[in-house]
C-alpha cells in the first residue's frame, strides 16, 4: 500500500494534477490521476517516462533491507500493451460531444460576437437547427452566448444575418485528449502537439500557449 507524499509541495490540492498516459509508441491514450499512475508502476506496466517530475510517492519499508520504496511519477508515462487495431481505430474515432469540451474547443468564445464568456454563460448552438434537419454533431455545433443564441433562434446564420467567426471541426483523438484535460502542463501540451495536425484550428492557439508557458519549463 503506497502512502502519498507530494513532491515539492505540501497542499492536498496539488494532487489534482493529471498524468498523461500513452502507449509505448507515444500515442496519447488518456488522463489518469497519481493513484492510477502508481499502480501502473507497481505492476511494472510503465515502459518509460518523460516530462517533468510531478510526484514522489513513498511506500512501505522492506523488512529485509530496511529501505523504503519510492515511486517517482512524471507528467507523461508510456505503458506497455497493445490494443488490436488501435491506430486505425483512433483514425476513425469521433469523440463524444459534450458542452465542456465544445466550449474548450472554441476557447469559450461566442462564435458569433467573438466575446469570451464563462462556461456557465455559454450555450450550444446548432448551426443548422434541429428543426431544419440539422444534426447534433461537432461539425454542426458551435459555442454561443445566450444573447446571440436567442437572437438566432431556430434559424440558420444566413437566415438570421449572422456570421460565424470560425468553422466548426471534429477534434481528432489527441485534440480530444487535450480538451478533456483539466489543467494541461506545458510539457504535456507540447507532447500532444506532435499528434495534432498542422492544419488544425487548435494548433495556433496551443502554440501561443506553449510560448507563454515556456519560462515555467
Amino acid at each position: 500500500m503506497f502512502i502519498d507524499d507530494h513532491f515539492g509541495c505540501e497542499t492536498a490540492a496539488d494532487y489534482s494534477q493529471q498524468v498523461l498516459r500513452t502507449d509505448v509508441a507515444g500515442m496519447p491514450l488518456e488522463w489518469i490521476d497519481y493513484r492510477d499512475a502508481v499502480r501502473l508502476y507497481h505492476t511494472e506496466q510503465v515502459a518509460y517516462a518523460c516530462g517533468s517530475l510531478l510526484y514522489r510517492i513513498h511506500g512501505g519499508i522492506n523488512a529485509r533491507t530496511g529501505n523504503r520504496s519510492i515511486v517517482e511519477v512524471n507528467s507523461i508515462i508510456a505503458t506497455v500493451g497493445h490494443t488490436p487495431g488501435g491506430a486505425e481505430r483512433r483514425n476513425r474515432y469521433e469523440p463524444p460531444l459534450n458542452n465542456k469540451t465544445l466550449f474548450k474547443r472554441d476557447a469559450n468564445l461566442c462564435m458569433y460576437c467573438g466575446v469570451r464568456f464563462l462556461s456557465r454563460e455559454m450555450t450550444r448552438d446548432h448551426i443548422r437547427p434541429l428543426s431544419q434537419g440539422g444534426t447534433d454533431d461537432w461539425r454542426n455545433v458551435v459555442t454561443a452566448c445566450r444573447r446571440c443564441n436567442n437572437h438566432k433562434g431556430g434559424r440558420t446564420p444566413e437566415q438570421a444575418h449572422m456570421q460565424l467567426i470560425a468553422i466548426p471541426f471534429t477534434p481528432n483523438y489527441a485534440e480530444y485528449i487535450y480538451l478533456k484535460g483539466r489543467r494541461v502542463l506545458a510539457d504535456q501540451m507540447e507532447f500532444l502537439m506532435a499528434h495534432i495536425p498542422r492544419t488544425s484550428p487548435l494548433r495556433h492557439r496551443l502554440s501561443l500557449s506553449i510560448q507563454e508557458m515556456a519560462p515555467a519549463l
